[in-house]
């Protein structure tokens, strides 16, 4: 599914290969077209022909404002199930031993639970269990596309696209009220706050690694459930 891969280049951070590849990009969804609705299709050129437009320094800013400098949409999706604790770790060597089971090989700088990064493990994967694993981590992608859609964001339509693949969650009516209703980002109104703290804290928090090294008879599935009440 090279429409997974489009998907996953568009919402990584824009680099001078991204705008040089708008038009291949195109050709595929044009080529796969039988995944999409056509108004998801229409959706996503446009959103193409702005990224096409616009000078790509502009995209860089408005990129990092929109996904680097707060939590609600981080673009690391375990940071919305465990926040920060020691479950999240875990939950990444399970992942990355899943990608490595497959030969998909990750740089020392990648965190596995990158979405661009997940979508372009799944664009390599047969359709059924690369649908059926976008399912699993459905009710993030769509808790993310509802929050940008409140932002009145272009690049919701990415996570429209993703939702048409695979159909919305059980949870899609709670989900909306959540992105409707909750306040500003609290890791940007407390960034100061938040800094001087992890500041102290660093250096504590570096023990206990070993507890996440993956046993060769441990491995277990990734786990996609929300927690309730984890700080996004």
């Amino acid at each position: 599914m090279k429409t997974l891969k489009v998907l996953s280049v568009l919402l990584a951070y824009p680099q001078a290969e991204m705008q040089a590849a708008l038009s291949e990009m195109v050709d595929v969804l044009d080529r796969e077209t039988r995944w999409l609705p056509k108004r998801d299709y229409r959706a996503l050129l446009a959103l193409i022909e702005y990224l096409r437009r616009t000078d790509l320094l502009e995209l860089q800013e408005r990129y990092v404002r929109l996904f680097d400098r707060g939590r609600a949409l981080s673009l690391h999706l375990f940071e919305h199930i465990h926040g920060e604790s020691r479950d999240r770790g875990q939950a990444m060597i399970n992942l990355l031993e899943v990608y490595r089971q497959h030969g998909f090989a990750l740089s020392a700088r990648e965190l596995p639970d990158y979405l661009p990064l997940f979508l372009e493990y799944l664009a390599q994967r047969p359709e059924g269990e690369a649908l059926d694993m976008l399912t699993d981590a459905m009710p993030i992608i769509a808790l993310l596309g509802a929050r940008l859609n409140e932002r009145g964001s272009d690049y919701h339509v990415v996570f429209d696209a993703l939702t048409a693949l695979v159909g919305e969650p059980a949870e899609i009516e709670d989900i909306r009220q959540q992105a409707a209703t909750e306040g500003p980002d609290e890791v940007i109104v407390n960034m100061d706050k938040i800094w001087e703290e992890e500041a102290v804290t660093f250096l504590a928090n570096q023990t206990g690694c070993a507890s996440h090294r993956l046993r060769p008879d441990a491995t277990q599935p990734v786990q996609w459930m929300r927690q309730t009440g984890a700080k996004q």
